[in-house]
């Protein structure tokens, strides 16, 4: 579980570097698309897609480019692309496990990309099956510490969520990540809001079972092979089992 949580730190930090690319946005939109597409546009009955927009929103993507996307997605407006789902398999340097999730409509060029990026990268490709196991699917909500000035202890989080099917809550340092099935994401979900607890991301994740320790030039190699996969428009997101002693991450935020 730690290496999932600080991947999901990390990944937090970094979220606004990616914003300002424009990258995650064009992620963001995607995931709109395709949420509207399998359960139709209206949010109330589709709580994929009610999550999507809400993180879409806190990432500050464009009201106008929401609704675009959920129209395209529902058909109430051409240009929606035939996305399609697949899932890479893969080893970082070290042994660590790597699923990579992909949203494309372009299976060839997505492969080749993910191909390329994992060779220069130092990884290498994996048969089908033999990471996935090693990963479960889990519902994954991301609340922040601080909302509207009140500082939200982990107290709060635990009691709010914990009938609601909760399996456990970790701290990632600037917020707290609720682990739950995929089945339970939208009580948890919605026992948070009656809470009055704001929550930053509420999605289907890949967490790992079993993971790998890695040192601070291993946790660099890993970070920078996820970031060239994340660098392709058709790569929607990286799960990986590694685990960074907190003394490393420390190191590595240092060096930042």
């Amino acid at each position: 579980m730690s290496g999932h949580s600080k991947w999901a730190t990390t990944k937090h930090k970094k979220a606004a570097i990616d914003a300002k690319r424009g990258k995650l946005f064009a992620k963001l939109i995607k995931n709109i698309e395709v949420a509207a597409r399998t359960g139709g546009g209206d949010l109330a009955g589709n709580p994929t897609l009610y999550d999507a927009v809400q993180k879409a929103k806190k990432s500050s993507v464009p009201n106008d480019n929401i609704d675009r996307a959920v129209k395209r997605g529902s058909g109430l407006e051409a240009g929606g692309a035939d996305w399609q789902t697949i899932m890479y398999e893969g080893y970082a340097p070290g042994g660590v496990a790597l699923l990579i999730e992909c949203l494309t409509d372009n299976r060839n060029r997505a492969a080749g990309e993910v191909r390329t990026a994992m060779t220069r990268g130092g990884g290498s490709m994996a048969d089908a099956g033999s990471v996935a196991y090693m990963f479960t699917r889990k519902g994954v909500v991301i609340v922040p510490k601080s909302h509207d000035g009140r500082e939200i202890a982990e107290d709060d989080v635990v009691d709010a969520v914990l009938e609601a099917g909760a399996e456990e809550v970790n701290d990632l340092g600037e917020a707290f990540e609720v682990i739950s099935e995929p089945t339970d994401l939208v009580a948890v979900r919605t026992a948070l809001q009656s809470g009055g607890l704001d929550y930053e991301s509420a999605e289907a994740s890949f967490v790992p079972s079993m993971t790998v320790g890695v040192d601070a030039g291993g946790a660099n190699r890993i970070f920078r092979l996820i970031e060239a996969l994340e660098d392709s428009d058709d790569v929607q997101n990286v799960f990986g089992n590694f685990d960074i002693p907190d003394d490393v991450m420390a190191e590595l935020d240092a060096d930042e």
